[in-house]
């Protein structure tokens, strides 16, 4: 490998908007997520629908769909 090209790998830290926070190794500092394991239907067994700042209402809103 070429010395000097490659980003800097640390701990970055992960935040959820269920609240869930973990930490991984990446080339970022810090990221935010919709949904994670601790929220997906697949893993807890629970369906729940997950709308983050409206934007399944704003899409309907734009092209006139009704629910």
């Amino acid at each position: 490998m070429k010395e000097k090209i490659h980003p800097v790998y640390q701990r970055a830290k992960i935040v959820c908007i269920c609240g869930a926070q973990f930490e991984i190794g990446s080339t970022r500092k810090e990221m935010r997520v919709d949904i994670c394991s601790k929220c997906h239907p697949f893993y807890t067994g629970m369906q729940r629908t997950v709308e983050t700042h409206g934007r399944a209402d704003k899409f309907r809103r734009k092209y006139g769909i009704e629910k």
